[in-house]
């Protein structure tokens, strides 16, 4: 039986999945591949050493500094000009990391990033949350074949400047309109119609094209002794289950690996589902129970800062019942593939709640000491293994027993998104997540 282990938010992103996998990838040896099967270059998964060195993924698998490959799949959104920047900042830590790529999988031009932007601008109170970098620009793009952009593509430039030319004359306009944007200022005309961007970003092609293996995925992966599938944002951003439209464009489960298991030949998934000690979302949207700032003087934030486009990282107690039915529905996926599964629950950030917390059980606000919300936790979520972070890199994380025994493989339920913003902040209830 060939065996991946899987990493997935199990909140709105921001729960911890880089130390997770990049302590699941040292613990299994140097061998493993990592696997971004959703969502694209703003994630921001970072992963801290002991000897000082720290990084923040966006394309690049978070088990780098184990020595992880990383392979990218037709379902993650792969963006020239920042896996080369990424790329600058990792050499500068000495790492040179083996990227792989799927044929398949959609690019990002700079008139997605673009029109992301001006659309999100152009929302004022309303904005959705977006991070401007065109992720979801180009999942829509790219469902209309004659403005498809792909990987493979990239290899071919007199076709990739014609489809930037007609990206910019016929899809730009239309993408615009549709999105109610009718007048551009003279700075965004400015932009779009400079031939500069175009060269700038086909010197970041022929980068890209220097840096990552193109094809013959299936033939590699199959010689890979093990696999680190990583996901990107969390389970209450998923585009099916999230609170429309406060969602990423991308499936943040399992729906997407248990696409690509068969092709792998997978046939069981081990799943880590992640969730920090307190509830977080960067962006707008609906979070429940919301608090006015940080739970604890303790909770420190380096890579969650004030931007832009998602303003301040919000807070809020952890609901141990909506965590339930958010993986109880994620695993409801599984249950009618020829897969087995056993999912267990990483609990981080506990060293930044002192002697400990307020969580939401069973709709009643209590008290709980670190190791005992933790414990609470992974019984709420019927978990099968325990993970306990008290710091920011690997040697923080240590495995629980927990007091009980898993009931079955699949927790019954389906998550929905009435059930995504079960609390909402009245002062949030308009307020408009992720790309």
């Amino acid at each position: 039986m060939r065996t991946a282990t899987v990493v997935i938010g199990a909140g709105y992103g921001d729960e911890g999945k880089g130390l997770i996998s990049d302590a699941l990838v040292a613990a299994g040896g140097a061998d493993a591949t990592v696997v971004r099967f959703n969502g694209g270059a703003q994630a921001g998964h970072t992963v801290s050493l002991d000897d000082g060195r720290r990084h923040v993924f966006h394309h690049v698998g978070s088990g780098t500094f184990a020595g992880a490959a990383t392979y990218l799949s037709r379902f993650f959104v792969a963006n020239p000009i920042l896996l080369v920047e990424e790329l600058g900042e990792l050499a500068a830590l000495g790492l040179y990391p083996h990227i792989a790529i799927d044929p398949a999988a959609p690019v990002t031009t700079p008139y997605d990033m673009m029109i992301n932007q001006i659309a999100e601008r152009a929302r004022g109170e309303e904005r959705h949350g977006s991070c401007g970098l065109g992720v979801g620009e180009t999942v829509e793009r790219s469902m209309h074949p004659q403005f498809a952009l792909t990987a493979n593509m990239l290899r071919k430039s007199d076709a990739v400047w014609a489809t930037l030319l007609r990206i910019r004359s016929d899809w730009l306009p239309i993408r615009l309109a549709a999105l109610g944007i009718r007048r551009l200022s003279q700075p965004d005309r400015a932009l779009i119609g400079s031939d500069a961007v175009l060269e700038r970003w086909l010197d970041d092609v022929a980068a890209f094209l220097g840096a990552v293996t193109i094809g013959g995925a299936a033939a590699m992966l199959r010689r890979v002794p093990s696999f680190i599938f990583e996901g990107a944002q969390g389970l209450m951003l998923d585009q099916d289950h999230g609170a429309f439209p406060y969602v990423t464009r991308s499936n943040t489960g399992l729906r997407n690996v248990l696409a690509l298991a068969p092709e792998m030949d997978i046939d069981r998934l081990d799943i880590t589902y992640v969730t920090r000690a307190y509830a977080t979302r960067h962006g707008a949207g609906p979070l429940a129970h919301e608090l006015l700032g940080a739970p604890h003087n303790r909770t420190a934030e380096e890579t969650n800062i004030a931007n832009p486009w998602q303003g301040q990282l919000r807070y809020g107690v952890l609901d141990l019942s909506i965590l339930q039915r958010a993986i109880a529905g994620d695993l409801s996926h599984a249950a009618g593939a020829d897969i087995t599964t056993s999912h267990a629950l990483a609990v981080t950030c506990l060293d930044q709640i002192g002697a400990g917390t307020t969580v939401v059980a069973s709709g009643r606000k209590v008290q709980a000491a670190p190791e005992a919300l933790a414990d609470m936790a992974a019984r709420a979520v019927d978990a099968a293994g325990l993970s306990m972070s008290f710091g920011p890199t690997r040697s923080s994380v240590r495995q629980a027993n927990i007091q009980h025994s898993p009931r079955s493989r699949h927790v019954p339920g389906v998550f929905t998104r009435a059930q995504a913003g079960a609390v909402i902040s009245p002062a949030r209830r308009s307020a408009g997540p992720e790309c």
